[in-house]
């Protein structure tokens, strides 16, 4: 089980005015969710993650793992628990190395062994198997450099690499918003089952309601930092794309009515 516990997370503008980017947020994520989140731009989205991730401290508030407290921990202490992926597929990989050494360097991942414990013979038949999952001919392309693939390609590999050690929490950060539509309903379909089967906990930003409707067993509405909504995978069966809409004028509505 993943908490928030009363997060806050503030910024210093330019103008040395505080702005309030979380605002007493409490999530519990238990184990085997896979919460789809949305919200509009500001919202808080990138801000929740980058804070769970540890590349963010929280101005106040706790964030717990399995009832220990890793709040002060940096983004590289939380390396063991936290597979993700970007929505830029450079990130998460290095391109001028093979895929074969991205994905050692994926297996060690909170470890401090060297590439070559990773490369041996047994663990290069393992990624050879992992990728040919993938259903992408890269299976025989693993010395080729990362930079070689296309975006579809290397962010499918980075997907592999989040979930190549099972991770505590994978995190998914708009992952297929710069992929062209029908790559994009490739990885997202890979995304699924690899959450389900590696029974992994999940959490996916999107902007596509339908997306967010269609994947998943939660679906979190997050709004001025706040979470609006927390649908379960009964309640979204009944929703639609437009009564997702219709929340967030009424929530908006709210907002603008207590100022």
């Amino acid at each position: 089980m993943i908490e928030l516990k009363n997060i806050d997370k503030d910024f210093i503008t330019g103008d040395k005015e505080i702005n309030h980017v979380l605002k007493n947020l409490s999530l519990t994520i238990n184990d085997g969710d896979f919460i789809t989140l949305i919200g509009s731009n500001g919202s808080g989205k990138s801000t929740l993650l980058n804070t769970i991730a540890g590349f963010l401290k929280p101005t106040r508030g706790e964030v717990i793992f399995d009832d220990i407290d890793v709040t002060k921990l940096k983004d590289y202490q939380r390396a063991g628990l936290i597979g993700r992926v970007f929505q830029d597929p450079n990130f998460g990989t290095i391109g001028d190395i093979s895929i074969e050494e991205n994905l050692a360097i994926a297996l060690r991942r909170g470890e401090k062994r060297t590439l070559r414990w990773a490369l041996k013979k047994e663990n290069l038949k393992r990624y050879q198997e992992h990728l040919s999952s993938l259903n992408l001919g890269l299976e025989g392309r693993m010395k080729e450099k990362m930079s070689s693939l296309s975006g579809g390609q290397r962010q499918a590999v980075t997907l592999l690499m989040a979930t190549l050690k099972k991770p505590k929490l994978l995190l998914l950060d708009e992952h297929t918003a710069a992929l062209d539509p029908k790559t994009s309903i490739k990885i997202l379909q890979l995304t699924d089952t690899l959450i389900k089967e590696n029974s992994l906990t999940a959490l996916m930003i999107t902007h596509n309601l339908k997306d967010a409707l269609k994947y998943g067993n939660r679906l979190i509405m997050l709004q001025e930092g706040r979470i609006i909504a927390d649908f379960s995978k009964e309640e979204k069966e009944h929703l639609s794309v437009e009564d997702l809409y219709k929340k967030f004028d009424e929530d908006l509505n709210i907002e603008s009515a207590k100022q």
